[in-house]
């Protein structure tokens, strides 16, 4: 299925952004990168990268994204400031499926210091191919609701 996915990286993120981007487009995926050069070499703030694809979620331009930095960490925490926006850390084929199945996640976000690129790749595929299941929506609007009890 031929989907637009938006992604971004910071420097620590750059190759394994580079990676994403080749198997994306081999699936039939369309890409719209929000950068960093991963030829640039230099330090850049994550922030600066997740903000655009964050907010393009978080408005309904864009239905999903990746996002990339050494840990994965920073990433989450800033994409994670936008409504609308359920950006999740995954780490194991388990958590990429279920971020989908129970959260409905419309940000990946990885960690290219921490992972095995071509575990890194298999998450990807998990996750885009995984469905969420409605059954759980009753928690997801209490997330957007604010409700927490």
């Amino acid at each position: 299925m031929e989907e637009s996915i938006g992604i971004a990286s910071d420097h620590g993120g750059a190759v394994l952004k580079s990676k994403i981007i080749k198997s994306l487009r081999s699936w039939g995926h369309l890409v719209k990168d929000f950068g960093v050069d991963p030829n640039a070499g230099e330090s850049v703030d994550y922030p600066d990268y997740a903000q655009p694809l964050a907010r393009e979620i978080s408005s309904g331009q864009r239905r999903r994204g990746i996002l990339i930095c050494g840990s994965g960490i920073g990433m989450s925490i800033a994409a994670n400031r936008f409504a609308n926006v359920r950006a999740t850390l995954v780490w194991s084929e388990q958590t990429a499926e279920l971020c989908r199945q129970h959260n409905d996640s419309n940000i990946l976000v990885l960690g290219e210091r921490v992972l095995d690129h071509e575990a890194a790749l298999r998450f990807v595929e998990i996750w885009l191919s995984t469905p969420f299941e409605p059954r759980h929506q009753r928690r997801l609007d209490k997330i957007e609701k604010g409700i927490y009890q």
